[in-house]
């Protein structure tokens, strides 16, 4: 079970957290070596993160061929983020929109999205970097990505945050001083982790605050926002357009994929952090836990307790 979080005033949180963005901020086109070649040879992703380690397809494989289906998830992954981060953006200027301009939470709001923004051209610039192209979604996720924040709000929209955001911040903690992978993408995922802790801090704490006065159908709501997009994440982090562009057997390599114990356990790990702050917060519990089950992001494989 999480620890209980402290959750402060939120003038003095979003204060403390414009003074850690004020002392420590990155400009990517800047930080970022991007003239420096691709070093030969190197994993895009941890060997252990790509979604065939360790089945037989992955054994059968060559070291090119492992590299370049992790240089093909790497990009699926930052193309889902920038997906997700536009998201983001737009709810966050939503929301800034409603409220005191004078006040430190729309301040740090405003920062948040800077940083976003920038996050959103520092994985364009590593697809390019990469070879590209990025991947795009398919009518549904591209429709409903421009609908979502349109019809969420209350603690929905940092349920909904903080599902995108420690996931990713989870796995690329693996990235960020793997000595066999590419150096432009620990640096990617150095700063994206280092900057992502204020975002996951400022989520956390105003969800535990709206949960305070949010009615029973709220409730509701953020629950099965919870529960649907642990799903739907894993789902697109997975999907087998990677495969067809790696120039694999994608049949097989789904089917190997989806009985891979080692990355369900991997992921489990990842989503474990998030669904134990979610569950204290009342928000794992009753029909969404079928959600969590079918994206099997619990340790057991068997979903959630």
């Amino acid at each position: 079970m999480a620890e209980q979080l402290r959750v402060g005033d939120r003038e003095t949180t979003a204060q403390r957290l414009l003074n850690g963005t004020a002392r420590k901020f990155y400009d990517p086109e800047v930080d970022i070596d991007w003239d420096a070649p691709l070093a030969e040879g190197k994993f895009f992703i941890p060997p252990n993160l790509v979604s065939l380690y360790g089945t037989r397809m992955w054994d059968e494989m060559t070291h090119e061929q492992r590299v370049e289906l992790s240089r093909q998830e790497m990009m699926n992954t930052v193309s889902v983020g920038i997906w997700f981060e536009n998201i983001l953006n737009q709810l966050l200027l939503r929301m800034a929109y409603k409220q005191d301009p004078t006040s430190k939470h729309v301040h740090y709001e405003l920062a948040e999205l800077a940083e976003e923004t920038r996050h959103m051209t520092m994985f364009g610039m590593l697809i390019g970097k990469a070879g590209g192209p990025a991947y795009r979604n398919d009518f549904l996720l591209h429709n409903g990505g421009k609908l979502l924040p349109l019809i969420i709000g209350g603690p929905t929209v940092w349920v909904a945050t903080l599902v995108g955001e420690e996931i990713f911040d989870s796995l690329q903690r693996d990235f960020m001083n793997h000595p066999d992978l590419q150096p432009h993408v620990r640096q990617v995922m150095r700063i994206h982790v280092l900057e992502e802790a204020r975002h996951i801090r400022f989520a956390r704490e105003d969800l535990v605050r709206r949960m305070a006065r949010t009615p029973w159908y709220g409730r509701f709501v953020a629950r099965f926002a919870a529960g649907f997009g642990a799903y739907l994440l894993k789902s697109v982090l997975t999907r087998p357009e990677v495969y067809r562009r790696a120039g694999l057997d994608v049949r097989r390599a789904r089917r190997e994929a989806r009985g891979n114990a080692h990355i369900h356990a991997t992921y489990a790990r990842a989503f474990e952090k998030l669904r134990s702050f979610l569950h204290d917060q009342g928000l794992v519990k009753g029909p969404n836990k079928v959600f969590w089950r079918l994206a099997k992001v619990h340790p057991d494989g068997k979903g959630v307790g």
